[in-house]
């Protein structure tokens, strides 16, 4: 099991109880007190929920960047405490708690646990992909026991821990600055990279239109890609999409990708054309809609995807028999 803290001036094998005695002592560990000579900054400590792909990176660039975090997760092999009352009694006051766990049912569980273990003063973070109108009553209902909160859209995947995350977040002024020196560890090098978009849900707003033009690029180079597998006079569609890294003004790191995961599988044969959505598009969409503004290229990528899962697509039956009755098109049997 990892240490729960990995700050330059702090023990490694220092326990939560440990953490807070230095803490107290005008260590490292409270980030209103003292200062880092490598990083320039406010040292603090944080407690992270969640500890999956993109947490436990997270976990190591804080620490990185030469801050304490306690991490909790259900998978005791990844966690430094046990229980979420572990973490927040290995903190010292007032506390920053970030969480990042599926979005729904089990940010409402972690938040409603919280709310019971934190004090007033303390600020809970929420960096899920959780829905921005849940950002608001999860604000509602910490704010009644005194506690801050603020939401904040991470972008940046399993590369986050080299590049940095792309940190969109929201919130009182107040309640920002006292999480500053963990986005400013998190966010990539130079002034770009992080925002403070606004009030509360705005952070996860943010990053839901984000995903939801991701969704539109990504459907655009898999249309694109298609196509030209489809002609003859095409002979190596990998190396197209490599020469477009360059120069082009369709370049950006999705296409990139693209051509790292055609070096892998030229012709992607090893793979289903299925592909998952995992909320924020739908959310784009029906925001949209709430707002009437018109979003074709993201609405079409999103029921693209719907059509990815249909082995035998119904719709496709229906245009095949409206041809056949007017045309006298052909129609394919089905198995």
């Amino acid at each position: 099991m990892s240490p729960p803290a990995a700050a330059a001036a702090t023990d490694v094998g220092s326990s939560p109880g440990q953490v807070q005695a230095q803490a107290a002592a005008g260590g490292p560990a409270h980030h209103g007190d003292a200062r880092d000579a490598s990083n320039e900054g406010f040292v603090m400590q944080l407690g992270l929920i969640g500890l999956g792909k993109m947490g436990g990176n997270m976990r190591e660039r804080i620490r990185r960047a030469g801050h304490t975090v306690i991490g909790y997760d259900r998978n005791p092999d990844l966690a430094d405490v046990h229980s979420l009352k572990e973490l927040v009694d290995g903190l010292q006051g007032p506390r920053v708690v970030w969480v990042m766990v599926p979005a729904g049912a089990a940010t409402q569980s972690t938040i409603d646990e919280l709310g019971e273990l934190l004090s007033p003063g303390d600020l809970v973070v929420d960096g899920g992909n959780s829905r921005w109108t849940d950002d608001e009553k999860h604000a509602e209902q910490l704010a009644a026991k005194g506690i801050g909160f603020v939401d904040c859209g991470v972008s940046g995947g399993v590369w986050g821990l080299a590049n940095g995350y792309a940190l969109m977040y929201g919130g009182k002024d107040e309640d920002v600055a006292k999480a500053q020196p963990i986005f400013d560890a998190l966010k990539p090098e130079g002034d770009a990279g992080a925002v403070h978009a606004g009030r509360v849900g705005a952070g996860h707003f943010a990053k839901m239109v984000h995903n939801g033009i991701e969704y539109a690029m990504m459907q655009a180079y898999a249309e694109g890609w298609e196509l030209l597998e489809a002609v003859d006079s095409v002979t190596d569609v990998r190396e197209v999409f490599r020469s477009w890294k360059s120069g082009t003004v369709i370049r950006s790191w999705l296409l990139d990708l693209a051509v790292d995961a055609l070096d892998k599988d030229e012709h992607l044969g090893a793979l289903r054309g299925y592909a998952d959505d995992s909320g924020e598009g739908r959310w784009t969409v029906e925001a949209a809609i709430d707002n009437a503004v018109p979003l074709p290229a993201i609405t079409a990528s999103l029921f693209a995807r719907f059509a990815s899962r249909q082995e035998d697509s119904p719709q496709m039956k229906m245009i095949a028999a409206l041809r056949n009755e007017f045309g006298g098109h052909a129609v394919t049997a089905a198995e």
